[in-house]
């Protein structure tokens, strides 16, 4: 089995601290979160009761995001869950949810498939990173009109202008001097 088939390992002592199995060092509540994101399956269990608390810690990881305004699940999602737990259809709700993400999982799946074969390399349309850059200021100063930005001061178009100039400042120079 490869590392990500397999459900990376988490124990909770006594003390409640999680230790991870893999790494042999202690994780938090977020770190366990990270590894769900990176597509890795957890299993958490009591060290010295040996019963999975999974649930119970993805649940929290879950209220701990709602609790920070990173709302995910609308309020009547929450109230037709809270409801299945008294109602007659107990048994059903939890493998039509279960269905319902692997629905949503496929369909990204399928997305990002088809995008890829519309366009290989998207990034080799714009010529590469520097590319993608440039394309993106052009469109910007498109956008705003160049608005905010200082224009290039004008260059002396000869070397009569140029020598002008030099006097000016000689001329600027000298009666600070004086001052």
């Amino acid at each position: 089995m490869t590392e990500a088939a397999t459900p990376l390992l988490i124990k909770r002592y006594a003390s409640r601290r999680l230790y991870n199995t893999e790494t042999s060092d202690y994780v938090t509540l977020e770190d366990i979160a990270e590894f769900i994101r990176s597509g890795r399956e957890v299993q958490i269990i009591d060290l010295k009761s040996g019963d999975d608390l999974t649930r119970q810690y993805l649940l929290q990881i879950i209220t701990e995001h709602e609790s920070k305004g990173e709302n995910v699940l609308p309020i009547n999602v929450l109230n037709e869950l809270v409801r299945s737990y008294t109602d007659t259809a107990q048994s059903f709700v939890p493998e039509f949810l279960s269905h319902s993400f692997d629905m949503i999982k496929q369909g990204q799946h399928d997305m990002i498939e088809n995008l890829q074969k519309a366009i290989p390399d998207p990034m080799a349309a714009f010529g590469g990173i520097e590319g993608w850059r440039r394309k993106q200021q052009e469109f910007m100063d498109a956008m705003m009109g160049n608005w905010g930005r200082k224009k290039p001061e004008e260059k002396p178009r000869n070397e009569a202008e140029l020598e002008a100039i030099k006097r000016q400042l000689a001329e600027l120079q000298a009666k600070l001097k004086d001052m």
